[in-house]
């Protein structure tokens, strides 16, 4: 009996040993742990003088933001940087914003900047058929940009994407391809920041069904979107698009010239509801009245309607077309009934 009792006193002494030696193993551990985060949470190099600038958009989650942090190279560690964040309340908390952080702050420092926000964000439209002159202007009515900062990064700036490299230099450079959306913007956006954001939207637009589609019809990217730029400016009414583009594949196949009035507006700088002779008679190569083929760029920003329409005219007979006034168009075979249109519409 004495044996027995024994035993179980040593069975017990034994499990409360484990026990406690469970407590001090996981004790020492956390520990462990908490010394390592303390010790990664710090500056990834506490001697840097650098500046880095990172963009936070919103809805960006703690992970994202961290990836985002390590990839920049102000942080070490983005798990880490997600565990104390969730240790110590930040987590959920983060606010969008265009922030300079330092690979000389700890995670932290970080984070509090992180929770108090930087930048409050815009929100701004340009519409389809807008110019790049038009686009700086609505862009500096609302005091987003400098006009001539604007129009010289147009020019001169770089942007890492592939077809901007394949377009023509000069100051209309990227005429027809600052896409026409909304977009929202932080406040204290460069010049650079916005032209790139509207670059980013186009080519998140002209997709490689496009690009195939362009190849397909034997066209270059600066080809169509200047055939869609066309489009845009002279269309109003949704169907008529493709069937102005059908109009304009069938001068281009016939060496006639395209005659759109929307060309030399482009060359005036103003949208005049009649052109003169002497307007139609102006020497430029975007005087698609004097010139066969298409003009050498672009004349405004066109729509996804207006590029598809130039991708996928429609097949038809037609060679001249004629606004109703109502924002409709009127298509004709001959010069002959073109002539009877006009003087039912216009005359």
């Amino acid at each position: 009996m004495a044996r027995k009792k024994a035993k179980i006193r040593n069975k017990k002494r034994f499990v409360a040993f484990i026990i406690v030696a469970l407590v001090v193993l996981f004790a020492l551990g956390a520990l462990l742990y908490l010394n390592h985060l303390k010790e990664a949470s710090g500056p990834l190099d506490p001697s840097s003088t650098q500046e880095i600038s990172l963009s936070v958009p919103g809805g960006t989650s703690t992970e994202g933001i961290a990836l985002a942090l390590k990839e920049a190279g102000i942080i070490g560690d983005a798990g880490v940087f997600v565990r104390i964040s969730q240790m110590d309340g930040y987590d959920g908390r983060f606010k969008a914003g265009q922030y300079q952080f330092s690979p000389s702050q700890s995670m932290k420092e970080i984070m509090e900047l992180l929770v108090a926000g930087q930048d409050e964000t815009l929100r701004f439209t340009i519409p389809e058929g807008y110019d790049i002159r038009r686009t700086a202007e609505r862009l500096a009515e609302q005091s987003l940009v400098d006009k001539d900062a604007f129009l010289e990064e147009v020019e001169k700036g770089d942007f890492e994407y592939s077809f901007v490299s394949k377009l023509p230099d000069g100051p209309s450079r990227l005429e027809g391809y600052l896409f026409p959306e909304t977009y929202e913007v932080f406040s204290n956006a460069t010049e650079h920041e916005i032209i790139d954001k509207m670059l980013g939207q186009f080519d998140s637009v002209f997709t490689e069904e496009y690009y195939d589609r362009a190849e397909e019809l034997g066209l270059s990217l600066n080809e169509v979107m200047t055939l869609a730029s066309i489009i845009e400016r002279e269309a109003v009414v949704q169907k008529d698009r493709p069937v102005i583009a059908g109009v304009f594949y069938n001068r281009l196949k016939s060496n006639m010239p395209l005659q759109s009035c929307a060309t030399v507006q482009y060359i005036l700088g103003e949208q005049k509801a009649v052109l003169s002779i002497a307007d139609t008679k102006i020497d430029s190569p975007y005087n698609t009245y004097l010139n066969p083929g298409l003009p050498p760029g672009p004349i405004c920003s066109p729509g996804q309607a207006s590029i598809k329409a130039a991708l996928w005219p429609e097949e038809t007979d037609y060679y001249y077309f004629l606004a109703k006034g109502d924002g409709s168009h009127v298509f004709s075979k001959t010069f002959e009934e073109h002539k009877r249109n006009k003087a039912k519409y216009i005359d």
